[in-house]
């Protein structure tokens, strides 16, 4: 469904040029969860980024479907892949009802029935049609990002890209959207991607999954290896190790990479 080769992307100029991207690969079957893992600055989100059309100066390639996309996407593209944000603060309208919300890209995309679209996606999140009306600012975290998860699949997507989606959020209440996102998956089967620095989340939402260090693809592993433990890079291995929590012992031992 999801194929990138030789994916590159910088930013800045001469000295201060930072190869952010470095010839990252990877494929991801129709119905799969793909996982993009490493710690903060690694350059996963901006694998992501390049994927959505949010970044349109990359090199290499990128295909949806079997079919090579450019920098420039059309309508058709937003109709196939969606983005759901990290912080649902920031990604709502504070200005624009939860019904204004869900309703532009519907318009947009010149969709019929808006107003059944709307009422059915809201109760796919588990809000019921009480929330149409309110705005952002009357939802607590899990709500709002309830509804821009349904922002993301009004339109019908095919191609799913998550940006870290509960790390802005409660530990309970990351649980109960993670179920949802598994559920929606599911039900539509959809194709995810999912961006995160969390290998719990990674091992529970995703069948494999890339880990990104400096820009560059350290090693693809499967979640049985992510759960087990038995991974082959050094990285990959300390990476895991921190996950389990803060051990001064294990910490001396780190290496830079």
């Amino acid at each position: 469904m999801l194929n990138i080769s030789n994916l590159n992307i910088s930013f800045g100029h001469g000295s201060e040029k930072n190869h952010a991207v470095k010839d990252i690969s990877f494929k991801v079957k129709r119905g799969e969860s793909f996982g993009l893992v490493g710690e903060s600055g690694s350059g996963k989100s901006t694998v992501l980024n390049c994927i959505s059309g949010l970044l349109n100066h990359w090199q290499g390639t990128i295909k949806v479907d079997g079919v090579p996309v450019s920098q420039k996407r059309d309508l058709a593209f937003y109709r196939k892949v969606q983005l759901v944000f990290q912080d649902p603060y920031a990604s709502l309208h504070p200005r624009h009802t939860i019904d204004r919300t869900l309703k532009e890209p519907l318009a947009i995309h010149n969709f019929s029935d808006i107003n059944h679209r709307v009422e059915k996606v809201l109760r796919e999140v588990d809000l019921g049609s009480q929330f149409r009306f309110r705005y952002p600012h009357q939802l607590s975290g899990g709500q709002r990002q309830r509804v821009a998860v349904a922002r993301a699949l009004i339109l019908e997507p095919e191609i799913i890209l998550l940006d870290e989606p509960t790390s802005a959020l409660d530990v309970s209440i990351q649980a109960e959207v993670l179920n949802l996102l598994q559920d929606i998956r599911k039900e539509r089967n959809l194709t995810y991607v999912m961006v995160s620095h969390d290998l719990a989340v990674i091992s529970y939402m995703c069948e494999n999954c890339a880990v990104m260090s400096q820009g560059a693809m350290v090693e693809m592993i499967s979640a049985k290896q992510l759960k087990s433990g038995n991974l082959t890079q050094n990285y990959t291995k300390q990476l895991f190790t921190a996950s389990k929590g803060y051990d001064r012992a294990a910490i001396d031992l780190f290496q830079d990479f």
